[in-house]
């Protein structure tokens, strides 16, 4: 049930692939919660999904942009202020990409010119983002920006590859850039660190199937859906969170504050022939 949360507020969603991604999700609930939005992706990324379907339902124009490009983002948030007549009040940065893990490059072999874009793609992109905005005041005060990450930042696992560096780089830039944009603007700059959640880039992790139920089954709550990431966004964009920032906020059931859980104790004691 819509609450209107997000009632005459207006943004920039980044990463809105197809139905599978948080950003799409995110897009959704925030028109639901009223707010007005403006698509984005890199071009070669909206000749492979399904971006216009989403703009349709919600309303929302479709503009290109690279996020490693200044250019490009100065360009998208100029139009996007004309767009939607303003200043903006949230941006979602749903952006990370390796080629590394694209062409399975194990971490101890890595290719560094492939090591560099990732940074660049994955963890750059959002201090370009917030340089822009500053630099083009695009950001109304209390505005929001949110960068959602993975706990592969603070803890290793290792399929996750290069990516853990980027969201490691990312979310300390989400806290140093959060600390100049509040004092500046008193805009805040927060990171959610979401469950594995099986989307396009996620699923593209080696081993992520016995990763995924692993983590449910760590989990409290088990595994949190991508539509409840979506939400905690929409709660993150708006007025009752006006007072946070410069946070990395675990959405994951739980599973970052659990040692071990008794369903995978009892996993591995009958893996060992110790069940009864």
């Amino acid at each position: 049930m819509a609450h209107k949360m997000l009632e005459g507020k207006k943004g920039i969603i980044f990463g809105a692939l197809d139905e599978r991604s948080i950003a799409w999700q995110t897009a959704q609930k925030v028109v639901e919660e009223g707010g007005q939005i403006v698509l984005t992706n890199a071009p070669i990324a909206l000749r492979m999904g399904k971006i216009n379907e989403l703009a349709k339902e919600c309303n929302a124009e479709v503009i290109p942009a690279d996020a490693t490009s200044t250019d490009d983002l100065e360009n998208l948030l100029n139009k996007s202020m004309e767009i939607l007549g303003g200043k903006l009040d949230f941006v979602l940065h749903s952006i990370g990409m390796s080629p590394n893990v694209r062409k399975t490059i194990p971490y101890t072999d890595t290719n560094y010119d492939n090591f560099m874009k990732t940074l660049d793609i994955s963890a750059l992109s959002l201090h370009k983002l917030l340089q822009s905005c500053m630099k083009l005041d695009a950001l109304n005060e209390w505005g929001s920006v949110v960068a959602l990450t993975y706990i592969a930042a603070q803890r290793t696992f290792p399929g996750y590859n290069d990516m853990a560096e980027a969201k490691a780089l990312m979310e300390s830039i989400a806290r140093s850039f959060g600390y100049h944009y509040g004092f500046a603007k008193k805009v805040r700059v927060n990171t959610i660190s979401q469950s594995p959640t099986v989307t396009t880039a996620g699923s593209g992790v080696s081993g992520f199937d016995a990763f995924f139920d692993y983590a449910d089954k760590m989990s409290p709550l088990g595994n949190a859906p991508s539509e409840d990431c979506a939400k905690y966004c929409v709660a993150m964009f708006s007025d009752y969170t006006r007072m946070v920032t410069m946070q990395n906020l675990f959405h994951d059931g739980g599973f970052s504050s659990t040692g071990v859980s008794q369903p995978i104790v009892e996993k591995m004691e009958l893996a060992a022939g110790k069940g009864s």
